[in-house]
């Protein structure tokens, strides 16, 4: 070897320990260095850590390189700093000491037609809304919300738990706009009776707004409400004897119907999600 190549050796040397040195690590917890490369790269069960750091929703798959590196990530108890470095989704994996999970968050908005039930199965074979999103993602998906098989409109499926239960919970007032048609036209009076407060099964329920559909005759309305509780909007309308004909929920959670048909289902916008969870 030549001098010069010996220099030239020396001084990558000195810089790959620099990288090392600009963060101590107590003895017998020092960062992992070598890279570990699975013996079967297709396993589903192994992931690219800086894919693992980003499925759990702290940040993107390039600031989660950013975070590896400083040292700010540790598998199983050990700070790993290596890019490309692999783990199994067995391992226990932290960001600054908070345990992660790596199944990535999923979150799928449908346009549910007439007739199909909300079930995950129906026992009869009839047409399910899961179905329809069936070829959505891998992960297992669950309605946000029930609806009945002869309603329509927005219905959002995901495998978060935890904003499951923030939008299903009372006290968090999902905002719900629906479109509502009925055999017959709609009394002015009820409206009022109905703005006013109506007690259904022994309990009252207040709507933000309910009026008649612009442009259209008076046996349609379209009624806001943040209420929880299932099949509220059929019940409130059936204690005034007025027939449904159509239960059409057109906004839910900020969410619309805009460019999407019915049927057709979409995963939510970065935008979308942000927004749904910042309700408390």
């Amino acid at each position: 070897m030549s001098r010069s190549d010996s220099n030239n050796d020396n001084k990558a040397s000195g810089r790959e320990g620099g990288n090392f040195r600009k963060k101590s690590f107590a003895r017998g917890n020092a960062p992992i260095k070598k890279k570990i490369v699975a013996k079967n790269p297709s396993n589903p069960n192994v992931l690219r850590l800086n894919r693992y750091v980003a499925n759990s929703g702290v940040c993107s798959r390039r600031e989660a390189d950013i975070f590896i590196a400083a040292g700010s990530v540790t598998v199983n108890g050990k700070a790993v700093i290596e890019m490309g470095y692999k783990v199994q989704l067995t391992d226990e994996v932290r960001f600054d000491g908070r345990l992660l999970n790596p199944i990535k968050k999923e979150y799928i908005v449908l346009n549910k037609p007439k007739d199909f039930s909300t079930s995950a199965k129906d026992g009869q074979g009839q047409r399910t809304a899961m179905g329809l999103v069936s070829n959505a993602t891998k992960a297992k998906l669950l309605a946000v919300s029930k609806m009945d098989k002869s309603a329509t409109g927005l219905l959002l499926f995901t495998n978060d738990g935890e904003l499951i239960a923030t939008l299903n919970t009372p006290k968090n007032g999902v905002r719900k706009i629906y479109h509502v048609e009925f055999t017959k036209p709609f009394k002015s009076a009820d409206l009022k009776r109905i703005k006013d407060g109506l007690e259904v099964d022994e309990h009252l329920v207040r709507v933000q707004d309910i009026s008649y559909i612009d442009n259209a005759p008076k046996n349609q309305v379209g009624i806001e409400i943040f209420s929880t509780r299932n099949n509220i909007v059929r019940k409130l309308f059936e204690q005034l004897e007025y027939e449904i004909v159509k239960l059409d929920l057109v906004v839910y959670a900020g969410l619309t119907k805009k460019d999407l048909p019915r049927g057709n289902w979409r995963p939510l916008t970065d935008q979308e999600i942000i927004n749904l969870k910042t309700i408390k």
